[in-house]
């Protein structure tokens, strides 16, 4: 059976997590999505809403864990599956940990900042009660890309907003 059309797939599901990231690019967020998924079913949908909440806790994965421990009835997500547009970084990665999820997929990795092997990898570490399996790049060209379009976007605005904040201080009101 050709992958895109398993419903059960890792790439189906990143999909899913590319859907939230998109609600969040429309938020004008960070457009990082995350879903959580248990027994082949999404229990728990979210995306990036740092900056609508004032809250910088408030990532896709820290927030899909929480619905997730909610429906589950239990902060213990043993049996869970992660699927998130970007490395974890090492705040979510230790919330991940501590939830006991069973495994990450990501897209995109995060060489500078990533908590799952980019920069350090808080997921599988022997010291911890608890590691995770990791899948790395499912969807990562779509993943990367809604990414770097919206940073694109933001530096443009902020070099539009510099050009004309540098206009009117060059020039002298009588």
């Amino acid at each position: 059976m050709d992958e895109i059309l398993n419903f059960s797939s890792d790439t189906y599901f990143m999909g899913e997590a590319l859907r939230q990231a998109r609600k969040a690019e429309s938020q004008d967020e960070v457009p990082i999505g995350a879903v959580i998924v248990r027994n082949r079913e999404i229990i728990a949908r979210a995306w990036n809403q740092v900056e609508m909440l004032k809250d910088a806790t408030a990532h896709a994965e820290m927030l899909a864990i929480t619905q997730a421990s909610s429906v589950v009835g239990d902060w213990r997500l043993d049996g869970c599956d992660l699927h998130v547009t970007k490395e974890p970084c090492p705040m979510c990665a230790g919330a991940i940990v501590h939830a006991r999820l069973r495994r990450v997929i990501y897209g995109c990795p995060d060489p500078k900042t990533g908590g799952a092997g980019g920069m350090i990898n808080l997921l599988q570490m022997p010291p911890l009660n608890h590691q995770c399996e990791i899948t790395r790049g499912v969807r990562e060209d779509e993943c990367r890309e809604i990414l770097q379009r919206f940073f694109k976007t933001k530096r443009g605005e902020a070099m539009e907003r510099n050009f004309h904040h540098r206009g009117t201080e060059d020039t002298e009101i009588d």
